[in-house]
């Protein structure tokens, strides 16, 4: 006896039979299919589907990211946008976020939590940068958009240079690149960081002291007098 359905019945079951096809891609297929390794994304290992995986021992570039959820969304595809949403458990220390690519760009969006730089800007005293609805996207090379709250908190025993409470600013787009403006409440410590589409990174660190004292540990991390009082410190890398 043969089965007939109607026509909108089989479509919707071929449809769901794709879905479900879909759904139980490994992660790390469609990692590779979206490049998103070619964006700075990295991992020890991709488990689970598109839809519920994980990263472990992810990375972004050069910055630990620790072990995460991931899973991919369903309607930026539609848009021609891949996203992948990234999510970190509270004990190893809230992180919430997502990487988008797309044709001829890529970005990172609403990320909110902490990320540790470990030695990456040494000989400067940043350790840490607390994100608050972060976002920064790329296209054709230049910074197309930034927005979001960043906090650096400083490094070791740097508190007298950078202040206990640390640098905060507000991310934009300046001159094709990303930047993010830090000072501190009184103004006299700013940290200026400029990242690029190609991973090259600029960071200037420069302090107006207002104590003798402080001079001689300002030497200490490499700052010289520049004029008006303030002593800098400039360096540069690529991720």
């Amino acid at each position: 006896m043969r089965l007939r359905l109607p026509l909108g019945r089989s479509v919707f079951f071929l449809a769901a039979l794709a879905f479900a096809l879909v759904a139980l891609l490994p992660l790390s297929l469609a990692a590779g299919w979206f490049g998103l390794g070619g964006r700075g994304l990295a991992a020890r290992e991709a488990t689970g589907s598109l839809w519920s995986g994980a990263l472990m021992e992810a990375r972004f570039g050069p910055v630990p990211l620790g072990d995460v959820s991931a899973r991919l969304n369903v309607l930026p595809l539609l848009l021609g946008r891949a996203r992948l949403s990234l999510s970190r458990d509270e004990d190893q220390g809230r992180f919430d976020g997502a990487v988008t690519v797309t044709r001829h760009g890529f970005g990172v969006e609403d990320m909110t939590g902490q990320i540790r730089f470990g030695a990456l800007f040494a000989p400067l005293p940043l350790a840490t940068l607390d994100l608050a609805d972060f976002s920064a996207h790329f296209d054709g090379g230049l910074c197309q958009s930034a927005e979001g709250q960043v906090r650096a908190a400083p490094a070791g025993n740097s508190a007298g240079v950078l202040m206990a409470a640390g640098l905060a600013g507000t991310a934009r787009c300046a001159e094709g690149a990303l930047l993010v403006p830090l000072a501190s409440q009184a103004g006299s410590e700013q940290l200026n960081l400029r990242i690029h589409a190609d991973g090259r990174w600029r960071a200037e660190l420069v302090v107006r002291p207002t104590e003798p004292a402080a001079i001689a540990r300002l030497h200490g991390i490499g700052l010289s007098a520049s004029g008006n009082g303030a002593y800098v410190r400039r360096i540069e890398g690529s991720f």
